[in-house]
């Protein structure tokens, strides 16, 4: 029997970057896009390469324009690190494995490198797959904690907790991650949201905007612990953001989730800087009256636009410059 998982791309509404600093955000995931994994039982223990991982390259142009697209690393390391991370959680929590081995394979047509969580869905859906296939369950809030352990403690990868959350969940999510909780309990308040009281959201993004996650967060964890109050104060500003987010969805006001999220960005971009062709969307974006910020670190845009006469002229405008743009399905949202 193959067992086959799937997790999806996520989109942060509202309130990043401030996840990994004790703040509050919402995300949701969305099934445009998705992260696979199969699994099956065989003699050894095997994990096949996907089309990242190649080692073959037509010529050195191609080599160059793989790495500045796509990184160093295919999905290969992420998933012998879930592996070893589902094993150690496992021994730590006393549920014993079979002895049973197992093939495993990865495929993504996730945009790669786009602030879109593509690496975090391949582990999702590793960890989903492993736990088919043991046949045990695992809390969804100790789910994204470990999913953040593979790519931070095994893989040197600076991350926060709200990508595997929203992963782990498949459903729109309130994440409160105040240190207080964090501490006592390891993980963050997490409230599942009715994706119907959402706006309309588009989603934007650019291929030659490749650039990972840990170039913001590196340089805003370090600000932050050497207690730079512009960004502690940043913070707590995404924060607000977000509970204010939270209460205009329950009252409808979309004017007021419009100029939310227009200032998320406008605060992210007074603290770190932008790249012209990442502003550049925005800006186009905004002249037709849509809103705009990053889904994650960079390469892709969300926001909200009030009608389909906009959505159509935005469509023209960015397809104009080369920007794809969709329609997120959200998980969770029931028609």
């Amino acid at each position: 029997m193959i067992i086959e998982t799937k997790s999806y791309p996520r989109a942060a509404v509202i309130g990043n970057p401030s996840d990994g600093y004790y703040g509050k955000t919402i995300a949701f995931v969305f099934s445009n896009f998705a992260a696979k994994v199969q699994l099956y039982h065989t003699p050894e223990l095997e994990i096949i390469p996907a089309e990242l991982d190649t080692t073959k390259f037509l010529s050195l142009n191609k080599l160059v324009e793989d790495v500045t697209l796509h990184g160093y690393y295919g999905g290969e390391r992420l998933l012998k690190a879930a592996i070893k991370v589902f094993s150690d959680h496992c021994k730590q929590c006393n549920i014993q494995l079979d002895n049973r081995n197992f093939t495993i394979r990865y495929s993504s047509d996730i945009p790669h490198r786009l602030g879109l969580a593509g690496s975090s869905a391949i582990i999702t859906a590793c960890m989903k797959a492993l736990m088919a296939f043991y046949g045990i369950s695992i809390p969804k809030p100790v789910q994204a904690n470990l999913v953040l352990s593979v790519e931070v403690n095994e893989l040197g990868i600076s991350a926060g907790l709200q990508d595997r959350v929203a992963q782990a969940y498949e459903t729109p999510v309130f994440m409160d991650f105040n240190e207080e909780n964090m501490v006592r309990n390891g993980f963050g308040i997490y409230k599942e949201l009715d994706a119907k009281k959402f706006p309309n959201f588009y989603i934007a993004y650019r291929h030659d905007q490749s650039e990972g996650s840990e170039v913001l967060h590196n340089n805003l964890k370090a600000r932050f612990r050497i207690g730079e109050q512009k960004v502690i104060d940043a913070m707590k500003e995404w924060a607000g953001l977000t509970e204010q987010f939270y209460k205009a969805m329950q009252v409808n006001n979309s004017d007021l989730m419009h100029q939310l999220i227009n200032r998320n960005f406008d605060l992210r971009r007074s603290l770190v800087e932008i790249t012209p062709k990442n502003l550049e969307m925005v800006e186009l974006a905004r002249s037709v009256g849509a809103s705009a910020k990053f889904t994650g670190s960079g390469g892709a845009i969300i926001g909200t636009y009030s009608n389909e006469n906009i959505y159509k002229e935005l469509q023209q405008l960015l397809n104009g410059k080369g920007i794809e743009i969709l329609k997120p399905k959200i998980c969770g949202y029931e028609n």
